[in-house]
């Protein structure tokens, strides 16, 4: 079992940045595929970025390929999102999720069914 909190959310003007934090209890990151997803209102929960256990791999939407870079820390057993070059298109809720499953490399790790633990999520907010 774990636990993720994310945190570093909040309000920025588009061009501007945030770094997302999750971190993780009961089991260490560097044993996890690691990913983000976000919500925005009245839209399905959708793939940001993945990152394989040891930070092997990392992968990317399309819309955030260039901008957004995911990191971990296993030291301190936290996972990061940093959003560089905001767009109010970003505005959503954004979650971490955890999966300990063996994945090989035809996985993408970009779907929900992807990963077994989820954060409450921390609200990003873009403006213009």
């Amino acid at each position: 079992q774990v636990q993720l909190v994310e945190s570093g959310g909040g309000s920025a003007q588009a061009g501007g940045s945030l770094r997302l934090s999750c971190a993780a209890s009961g089991r260490t990151f560097s044993s996890y595929n690691m990913g983000w997803f976000r919500q925005a209102p009245g839209k399905e929960r959708e793939f940001v970025a993945a990152i394989r256990r040891s930070g092997s791999t990392t992968n990317y939407a399309d819309s955030v390929k260039g901008r957004f870079t995911i990191s971990e820390d296993v030291a301190k057993n936290t996972v990061y999102l940093q959003m560089n070059n905001l767009k109010p298109e970003d505005t959503a809720v954004y979650l971490c999720a955890a999966d300990s499953r063996y994945r090989n490399g035809r996985y993408s790790l970009d779907r929900v069914y992807d990963y077994t633990y989820w954060g409450q999520g921390t609200q990003v907010t873009v403006f213009s």
